[in-house]
C-alpha cells in the first residue's frame, strides 16, 4: 500500500493521466475533446478575421451606395414574422476610399433595409486566391460590429480550454458513462493542464463578456 501512496511529479503523473485517458471510456472522452477544441478554434478564428474587417484593420476602406435591399425569408416562415426579417442584403456600387477601385455589383449583408442612394462604410474583404479576385465580399463596419466579433473570438477559447482538458484526461462532459470529473480535475493538478485550461476558460469569460458590454457603447 506505501508504493500507491507516491506524491511524485514525474512518472506519478504520467501514470495518472494515463489511466484515465486509456481505454474506451478515455477514447470518447479524447474524441469529444478534439471537438471543442477545433470548434473553438473555428469561432476564434472566424471572430478573429471578421472583427479586424468590421474594425477596418484589415482589406480596404470604401462606401456602398445602396441601390437596393432585399430580405430573405425561409420558404416555411411567415413574412410577418419578426424573426424571419434577417438577413438583409443591400447591393450597390462600391468606391475605394482612395479612388483607385470600383464595383457596381458590391453588396452586403446588414441588420436591416436602407434607402436607395445611402452610402454605407464598408470593408472590402482581401481575396484568398486569384480567382476570388472578381467576386470580392463586403462587410459593414462599426465598432459594435466589431466588439461582437471579438466577443466570439474570446468565446472560443472557452471551447478550446474544455477541448484542452478533455484531450488531456479523457473526460467526456456527456453521456452516462463518462470518466469522474473529480478524478481527471485532480490529475490535471499535478501538471501543467489545470493551470491551461482555467487561464483559457477564464480569459475567454472575461473577454467575452467584456467585448459584449462595450459593444453597447458604439
Amino acid at each position: 500500500m506505501a508504493r500507491t501512496q507516491g506524491t511524485g511529479s514525474g512518472t506519478g503523473v504520467d501514470r495518472s493521466l494515463a489511466g484515465l485517458v486509456g481505454g474506451a471510456l478515455g477514447r470518447l472522452g479524447r474524441a469529444g475533446g478534439l471537438v471543442f477544441l477545433l470548434a473553438g478554434l473555428v469561432v476564434s478564428g472566424w471572430g478573429a478575421y471578421e472583427g479586424a474587417y468590421a474594425a477596418g484593420w484589415a482589406g480596404t476602406h470604401g462606401t456602398l451606395t445602396v441601390k437596393q435591399c432585399d430580405v430573405g425569408y425561409p420558404g416555411n416562415a411567415s413574412r410577418n414574422s419578426r424573426k424571419n426579417r434577417r438577413p438583409v442584403r443591400c447591393e450597390g456600387t462600391f468606391r475605394s476610399e482612395d479612388g483607385k477601385s470600383t464595383d457596381a455589383n458590391a453588396a452586403v449583408q446588414v441588420r436591416h433595409r436602407y434607402t436607395p442612394g445611402t452610402e454605407l462604410a464598408v470593408q472590402q474583404t482581401e481575396p484568398l486566391t486569384a480567382a476570388d479576385a472578381a467576386d470580392a465580399d463586403y462587410v459593414q463596419t462599426g465598432m459594435d460590429r466589431a466588439w461582437r466579433r471579438f466577443g466570439a473570438f474570446f468565446g472560443g477559447w472557452v471551447l478550446t480550454g474544455l477541448g484542452v482538458f478533455c484531450l488531456a484526461t479523457g473526460f467526456a462532459p456527456f453521456g452516462r458513462s463518462r470518466v469522474s470529473f473529480d478524478a481527471a480535475w485532480e490529475a490535471a493538478g499535478r501538471g501543467v493542464t489545470r493551470a491551461a485550461v482555467i487561464g483559457m476558460i477564464g480569459v475567454g469569460l472575461v473577454g467575452a463578456g467584456v467585448s459584449f458590454l462595450v459593444s453597447y457603447f458604439f
